[in-house]
């Protein structure tokens, strides 16, 4: 564990030499949120309730969700992946004295733990400038499974991630591959429109994929909506990790034998 732990070090600070990246993840939350601002106050212009949310548990949706989809940053970890065996230096991670998916699971933990303060930060402004009554959950335990949900979400995505990086050594690119997940991440997520406002049917298709459980349903959790569907959005999501790892053991076992790349 302490080689893993010295890799989560290496890449927090490694995120202090990109200044800039820090400054337009906070834009881009920020913006999230006044889009929501300025949306929905034109859709709860004389309205009370839509799709079960008040105008304030809306925009608290929004900046919940916002603050969980920045979190998410492991789309790297597939284009990191890609570029590597197709250059030849893929070796590189074959030969270094820890697991490759465990080395990308502490990249990944390495800057989400750099970039959670600056996201509670954004957060936070929009909750003090707009004087938004702030809707939580009421219930310890709801948040623990909306808190634990998060964390299997994003290591689902870094699996999901590093699954799709390694289809390049059966295929000559994944563009097509990552296209259809950003898109399905996008919907499916909830983080541009709340799915409670899809057809019931839509949203039950919807739970069958674990995007819904990576950041909506923590989302609804912690803003005290679907408590029913808490244990079994954990169940869920902890199924889809044990199936991506059987998958990721597969491919692996399959193809790493075949890799021909060289340097490192």
């Amino acid at each position: 564990m302490g080689k893993y732990f010295e890799i989560t070090k290496i890449y927090m600070k490694t995120q202090l030499v990109w200044r800039a990246d820090v400054l337009f993840n906070m834009i881009f939350t920020i913006a999230k949120v006044l889009f929501a601002f300025l949306l929905w106050g034109m859709v709860f212009n004389h309205k009370e309730l839509v799709g079960g949310f008040t105008f304030h548990g809306m925009l608290s949706y929004y900046i919940v969700s916002s603050f969980l989809s920045q979190l998410e940053m492991s789309e790297g970890v597939s284009n990191e992946i890609h570029d590597r065996i197709r250059n030849g230096t893929f070796s590189k991670y074959m030969v270094i004295p820890v697991g490759i998916e465990g080395y990308f699971m502490a990249m990944e933990l390495g800057i989400v733990l750099f970039y959670i303060a600056f996201d509670f930060i954004a957060a936070a402004v929009w909750i003090f400038v707009f004087r938004i009554h702030f809707v939580f959950a009421a219930s310890g335990w709801v948040v623990a499974c909306a808190v634990l949900m998060t964390m299997l979400g994003m290591i689902f995505m870094v699996q999901l991630n590093f699954f799709l990086g390694l289809l390049t050594l059966k295929y000559q690119g994944i563009g097509t591959f990552l296209m259809i997940k950003n898109h399905l991440v996008a919907l499916i997520t909830g983080s541009i429109i709340p799915l409670t406002l899809f057809p019931e049917i839509i949203v039950n298709i919807m739970r069958l994929l674990p995007f819904y459980y990576v950041t909506y349903l923590p989302a609804m959790l912690l803003t005290g909506k679907c408590k029913a569907d808490a244990i079994a959005g954990l169940i869920a999501i902890t199924l889809w990790c044990l199936i991506m790892q059987a998958v990721i053991m597969k491919v692996q076992n399959k193809y790493f034998r075949k890799y021909d790349g060289v340097g490192i």
